[in-house]
């Protein structure tokens, strides 16, 4: 695992356009059927980030993420554009992580070399299934086959890639999602993200699962699931960092421990989320969901900005372990009795360390085991207790 550098500062850009809505999607993103005016949204993003550095003052940007949405339906002159405010406004490290999240679509892989030269580095494909009766359940727009040769394009154009699956989908085996993942490793280089289906609340897939017409897998299976995965990615040197993030050592998407690890990051564009640190004080800062009330905000006010909550210590205290106990290098409790005033408690921690939930390392640091894993909900709560 990378080391944890305090002062790393990552810069999250939302771009909220999608062609279509995925059933089981509760992003904030949105569909329209004419053409976006992709100059006059860069101007605002441009304009956001200048208002938000003017508040906060400088600093050092180790890490971008252009998130959606579909980020890879952005020109790579809307990239370009949005990067270089980033730089004019911030300093920006030699070694900057920027990451844009792109559809394997035959079309927009064609626009790799494009942002490759914008100044994107990694990308990281939302792939989803490796067959196509799964991605149509899904509600994707491309085959398995266009996501291979996306893959593959991005392959030959980034150094850094990654692309996401979903797995615990309906009627799938332990068996028949090992074959997928082995494929799938096959295909990775570096990092792979891998999520179990979850119905939230106010999708497409959350009414059919209400009325029995969309089956998940039970408690069980979805742990059995969750065991195949963690074993074939460890044996292939793939081993989990993150609750569904696995890497091969070193090649953590160093955007993502950011916000993992409790770190400082700014929002931008529609319905984005930031925590910034003014004068010893962390905000909790949310723009405008809706795309075009947001940019009549920021050209009228300089941002987009909803929400500008300060976190009292107990909130960012709370944050912290839910956050960090997603990793598997846990966390340090002493971080965590400098945020919040107090330490955990030492008999929950003992009781937690028998059931097999949590280990404390030689240095101290508090990790959640394999198997409390799938139970980490829980175990934060009594944690914060």
């Amino acid at each position: 695992m990378i080391g944890a550098d305090a002062s790393a500062f990552g810069v999250y850009v939302h771009w909220p356009f999608c062609l279509s809505k995925c059933p089981y999607c509760d992003f904030n993103s949105h569909v329209r059927h004419v053409a976006i005016d992709q100059e006059r949204f860069a101007r605002a993003f441009a304009r956001e980030i200048e208002t938000t550095a003017a508040r906060i003052g400088p600093r050092d940007v180790t890490s971008i993420f252009l998130g959606g949405g579909t980020p890879s339906l952005m020109q790579p002159q809307t990239v370009g554009a949005i990067l270089e405010a980033i730089g004019k406004h911030w300093r920006v490290a030699d070694d900057v992580e920027v990451t844009l999240e792109a559809n394997p679509t035959s079309v927009e892989a064609t626009r790799f070399a494009g942002y490759r030269a914008a100044g994107v580095n990694r990308v990281s494909l939302g792939v989803q299934a490796l067959d196509d009766p799964s991605l149509k359940m899904l509600g994707r727009l491309h085959t398995a086959d266009e996501a291979m040769k996306a893959v593959a394009i991005a392959r030959s154009a980034f150094d850094r890639y990654s692309f996401d699956l979903i797995y615990a989908r309906p009627d799938q085996t332990p068996q028949m999602w090992s074959e997928e993942l082995e494929r799938a490793i096959g295909e990775a280089a570096e990092h792979l993200s891998l999520y179990q289906l979850t119905i939230e609340e106010g999708t497409p897939f959350f009414g059919l699962h209400a009325a029995g017409k969309l089956r998940t897998p039970d408690e069980g299976l979805a742990r059995a699931l969750y065991d195949v995965t963690q074993e074939i990615c460890s044996r292939h040197g793939l081993p989990a960092y993150e609750i569904s993030n696995h890497a091969r050592p070193g090649a953590e998407c160093r955007h993502n421990l950011v916000y993992w690890r409790g770190q400082e990051y700014a929002g931008i564009g529609p319905g984005a989320h930031g925590r910034l640190d003014i004068n010893g004080v962390r905000y909790a800062t949310a723009t405008d969901k809706r795309p075009e009330a947001w940019l009549m905000r920021v050209e009228a006010n300089g941002h987009g900005v909803m929400t500008d909550d300060t976190l009292n210590r107990e909130e960012r205290a709370d944050e912290f372990l839910l956050m960090g106990l997603r990793l598997a290098e846990g966390i340090d409790p002493k971080r965590y009795a400098a945020i919040s005033g107090r330490a955990l408690d030492p008999r929950r921690i003992a009781l937690l360390r028998e059931e097999g939930a949590i280990m404390v390392d030689a240095d101290g640091r508090l990790r959640v085991t394999q198997e409390g894993f799938p139970v980490l909900d829980a175990v934060v709560a009594d944690l914060a207790a």
